[in-house]
């Protein structure tokens, strides 16, 4: 098991041992480094064409310096150490500080120069997914360029030909690098800052790491069991929420670099979308969903008008991808009575609790947990735990919320009569299904051997 103060001083030793070609360091532009996990909003765009800057969930956008009329940026491929969520930290490979990397923003016809660092202790590249741009920039090793070898500085040069929502990631052992949390968003603003414009604008990447309980580097031969899903390299309740003014038109550009699709899925409100990584759809192509299928390698933009305030649920619908840290082999144990198999256990382990005989629920629960793991559900609501992980975060909509303020307001306070209670009256009767058992009836869960047979 690798610990964090080994992987940090291996990735000094990287640093130190660098050495950047092909231009001087005192030629580039500076390459700033993440702080925070905080969600960092943009400021207004210093120098350039006009834009609005889009507002990374848990992420920050990369800064540039123009020269001679072009914008450039310093990207730094490195070893970096990312809090999927307090309590537990990841050995990942990102950018400038953190995984995913910086959000780069641009405006269609700007000549971009990007500087490319590579303190990786193993060959990259970067793949500009979904640009147009010379063949020689494409970025895939071997077939377009040579590799960035270790301590090399290689440059990218193309002009952001279309507007749109993009990634960037490695095309140099990509099951490794993606794995390891190599990867970044890219937004083509359009010339005209009136075209395509909404209140608010999010953008974050979906990832999937496999991470045992009590290790902190992912394992990156997982194919299809990972065990953390991520917004942004973050887990709920560590996700920042999307924060709403009412009324506003939201777009929230989403991008999928995992190994399978994910239906993300908005409560309270209808959206559509409105871009894919292709480009922007027309308004007469656009129907209205409450979820939408993102497949592997794509990009899609949604909008919807933030109509009802409240706390809204935005989450992958896949039930296992709204959990933390979860097993593959456990057995279902609904309807096996377990207290006195418990019983004779905890005289030898008394922290030892019996799960699942009633269903997989686990609020409340306290138990001893591994070094540098997380709970499986987690995070506390107004009424509760909320009992849910993974890739899952909240809609803050409020009326009266500043039109550039993204502060969390709290929790909604919701208005008397509208929060679902109990009832304590007479309740209409119950209606069951033909030939089916009553409630009054108790379902036989118990194993039986099969008749019939001699085992000898």
């Amino acid at each position: 098991m690798v610990s964090r103060r080994g992987f940090l001083t291996g990735a000094a030793t990287l640093v130190g041992t660098g050495v950047v070609s092909r231009v001087g360091a005192a030629s580039l532009p500076e390459a700033p480094l993440a702080s925070s996990a905080a969600t960092q909003v943009p400021a207004s765009p210093p120098n350039g064409r006009p834009f609005h800057p889009v507002v990374t969930l848990n992420g920050w956008s990369l800064p540039w310096r123009v020269n001679n009329g072009v914008k450039e940026f310093h990207l730094v491929a490195e070893p970096v150490v990312r809090e999927i969520a307090p309590g537990m930290k990841a050995n990942l490979w990102g950018y400038n500080g953190q995984s995913p990397g910086p959000t780069i923003e641009v405006v269609e016809g700007d000549r971009v120069r990007i500087f490319v660092t590579n303190r990786l202790p193993e060959n990259t590249s970067i793949h500009w997914h979904g640009q147009r741009l010379p063949n020689g920039m494409d970025g895939v090793t071997g077939l377009n360029q040579p590799p960035v070898p270790p301590g090399k500085t290689f440059v990218y040069e193309f002009v952001a030909a279309r507007p749109g929502t993009f990634m960037y990631h490695p095309h140099a052992d990509e099951m490794v690098q993606m794995a390891m949390g190599m990867m970044g968003f890219w937004v083509t603003h359009p010339k005209d800052p009136s075209q395509h414009r909404v209140d608010r604008d999010f953008v974050f990447l979906l990832g999937a790491f496999d991470i045992d309980p009590g290790s902190y580097t992912p394992k990156v031969n997982t194919m299809t069991d990972f065990n953390l899903w991520t917004f942004n390299s973050r887990v709920f309740p560590a996700i920042d929420p999307m924060v709403c003014r009412q009324g506003d038109r939201v777009r929230i550009r989403v991008g999928n670099l995992t190994m399978t699709n994910h239906p993300l899925h908005i409560h309270g409100h209808e959206m559509e979308v409105t871009g894919t990584d292709g480009g922007w759809v027309p308004k007469s192509a656009r129907w209205p969903e409450v979820a939408v299928d993102i497949a592997v390698g794509q990009m899609r933009a949604v909008e919807f008008d933030a109509h009802t305030p409240g706390d809204w649920a935005f989450h992958c619908h896949k039930s296992h991808h709204a959990m933390n840290a979860m097993g593959h082999d456990i057995p279902t144990m609904i309807g096996v009575d377990q207290r006195k198999v418990t019983e004779k256990i905890n005289k030898l382990v008394p922290d030892y609790m019996a799960m699942g005989s009633t269903g997989g629920a686990m609020e409340g629960m306290q138990m001893a947990l591994p070094e540098n793991t997380l709970p499986m559900a987690s995070g506390e609501g107004p009424f509760g735990s909320i009992g849910m992980g993974g890739m899952v975060t909240t809609i803050k909509i409020r009326k009266g919320q500043g039109r550039n303020d993204y502060r969390d307001p709290g929790w909604y306070k919701h208005p008397p009569g509208t929060v679902a209670r109990e009832w304590t009256g007479t309740t209409p009767p119950t209606h069951h299904a033909p030939g089916t058992a009553n409630t009054q009836e108790k379902a036989d869960l118990r194993v039986r051997k099969p008749q019939g047979h001699d085992h000898h």
